[in-house]
Formats: structure tokens, C-alpha cells, sequence
């Protein structure tokens, strides 16, 4: 299949699987309680939507097409553990534009990631660096990093909804490309298949990823992304048979150090939240929502609330309410 073509099937694969846990939630009316008006989750408003447009331009077209030609070039586990640069590529950009705090560890990791990302870019038959995929795959992540700092401003909205509009807008546009480039596109079985992996793949793994970025922040959540590749690696080699080489298994340490440094980083001191009032899912079992409601609620909810300002010291990431600088 064309890679536009299968672009675009991936992310309709997703609006159609998330379109129909979205029926069945509104049909089945969860996200109440014993009638509580309260939503489980906020929906999207105007300001959000320059955001979402950005991520679904970066994340849903051109980083899925740059893929999957990426993907055409080279080998199966050289791909999946060069996802690892999204990690890097969402980090700069958490740092430098969007002002999260990275402390040297986190540096450090990601510079060890990006050095086994060189080590896959060596063909042995070849002799020599063949930068053509990675480049390509390279270029994909640089987009998705792109998309998660863009999400991460919406992240505090209903993920359903956000992957949902996402895929509709990026499998629609892609599919358009294939039209207007005159691209043969013949409906098969791998039509289907193609259809399915994005609904699980791209629409289930997305919505996790968008609950990930209200809680742990672009950086972090982009860096535990790096646990991802190594199933596609297994995979590549039991299913793809493909030959594990020497710069494979030097890129395998090189990535298990930095993922090692990643998820065992810790961070708390004192820092202060100032008066707060806005609108996204929440419950009350954490250091931030203690606002009365008419009856108890203890499922994950979503109104406008205010935080009053607070001075207090806990283990934090850079989560919706902690997005101070340093």
C-alpha cells in the first residue's frame, strides 16, 4: 500500500474505533453517578482548537506519511527503536519553547537514545551509514514531537474526543493527497487490517498517551515512550525473522540505559501554586482538588473549579499544575 494511502487509512482506522466507543459511552450514559451533572471529562472549546489544528497537521499528516516511508526503507527493529528520537524531539521542544524543567539525567538519557539512534543508521552489507529511512523515520518523530507538545496544551480535555477529531481531519486529508496525486488506491483486505491497527494502535495507544500528557508533561511522557520500541523490536525478530547484528545489539544497551534513567528519575521540592480557576477532568483524591460538591464524587469528573493558592512541597512532574518554571 501507498504510504499516504496507508497513512490515511490508519488514522480513519482510528476516528472509526473512537467514534464508536464515543456512541456507546453516550448511549450507555457513563460518566454519571447516582445523577450527578458532573462530565467525566471536558470537552474542546475555541481556544483549543489552534492546538488541535497544529497536532493534527504535524502528528496526523505529515509525521504518519514521513513513517511509513521511513518504514519502506529500512529494517523492522532499526525502525522501532528509532521511535526513540520522538522522545529526544518532544523533550528540545517541551524545553526550549515550551519551558518545562529538565534536569541533567533526563539529558543524559536522551543523549545516549540518540546515539543508539546512530548506531542503527550502519548497514554491514553495505559498509556504511544509510541514512535514507532513518532520516525519513527521524523526520516522523520530529513531527510527533511536535504534536505531543501541541496536545499537551489540550491534554486537560476529553482524549476521546481530541484523537478522534484528530484522526477524522489527518486520515481525511491524507486520503485527499491520494486522490489528487493520482495514487492507484485499491480497497483489499489490507484495507481492513490497516483499518484495525489504527484503531488499536493509533486511536486506543493515542488516548493513553493524550491521559499521559496532562499527568506527566510533554518531556516525561515522551521519554517513557521510549519503553515502546523495545516490543517492536521483539516483535521484528520473531515474526519478521529479521538478523540481529552487532549495531543492533549496541543500540539495544545504549536504549535500556537511557529508558533505566528515565523512569527512575524523582523530583520534589518546595514550589508554590498560585489562585487557579479552570476546567478538566479530575477527582479528589490528590494535593489540588479540595472544592465542595453538593454530595460526595469519587469518580473522575470534569466543571470549573478554583484552586486557591497553595505553598507545599511533594514529588511532581509537570503535569496540568505543575507547569512552573525553575
Amino acid at each position: 500500500m501507498h504510504p499516504i494511502a496507508l497513512a490515511g487509512f490508519l488514522y480513519l482506522g482510528a476516528f472509526v474505533g473512537l467514534g464508536l466507543f464515543a456512541l456507546e459511552r453516550k448511549i450507555t450514559g457513563r460518566g454519571r453517578k447516582g445523577g450527578v451533572a458532573d462530565k467525566r471529562v471536558a470537552s474542546l472549546n475555541k481556544k483549543d482548537l489552534p492546538w488541535l489544528a497544529a497536532a493534527t497537521i504535524a502528528g496526523g499528516v505529515l509525521g504518519p506519511i514521513s513513517l511509513m516511508a521511513g518504514l519502506a526503507r529500512t529494517s523492522g527493529y532499526s525502525a522501532s527503536l528509532l521511535l526513540n528520537l520522538e522522545g529526544v524531539a518532544t523533550a528540545l521542544i517541551a524545553v526550549r519553547f515550551f519551558k518545562e524543567e529538565a534536569p541533567r539525567r533526563l539529558w543524559l538519557a536522551l543523549g545516549v537514545m540518540t546515539a543508539a539512534g546512530v548506531c542503527l543508521t550502519w548497514d554491514p552489507g553495505l559498509g556504511r551509514f544509510n541514512i535514507t529511512g532513518p532520516l525519513l523515520i527521524t523526520l516522523a518523530m520530529v513531527c510527533w514531537g511536535l504534536d505531543n507538545n501541541f496536545t499537551r496544551n489540550i491534554s486537560d480535555k476529553d482524549p476521546v474526543q481530541i484523537a478522534g477529531i484528530k484522526g477524522l481531519f489527518a486520515g481525511a486529508i491524507s486520503l485527499s493527497l491520494v486522490v489528487v496525486l493520482g495514487i492507484n488506491l485499491t480497497i483489499t483486505i489490507q484495507t481492513g487490517y490497516a483499518l484495525l491497527v489504527g484503531a488499536l494502535c493509533y486511536g486506543l495507544s493515542l488516548v493513553l498517551f493524550i491521559k499521559a500528557l496532562q499527568r506527566l508533561g510533554a518531556f516525561r511522557a515522551g521519554a517513557f515512550f521510549s519503553l515502546v520500541p523495545f516490543i517492536g523490536v521483539a516483535v521484528s525478530l520473531i515474526v519478521l525473522r529479521e538478523p540481529l547484528g552487532i549495531a543492533m545489539f549496541w543500540a539495544c544497551l545504549l536504549m535500556v540505559v537511557g529508558v533505566w534513567l528515565i523512569i527512575t528519575e524523582k523530583h520534589a521540592h518546595a514550589h508554590r501554586h498560585e489562585r487557579l480557576m479552570h476546567f478538566h477532568s479530575h477527582t479528589h483524591g490528590d494535593l489540588h482538588h479540595f472544592h465542595p460538591h453538593p454530595e460526595a464524587i469519587e469518580v473522575p469528573h470534569s466543571h470549573e473549579h478554583t484552586h486557591e493558592a497553595a505553598d507545599h512541597i511533594h514529588g511532581h512532574w509537570p503535569d496540568i499544575h505543575h507547569r512552573h518554571e525553575h
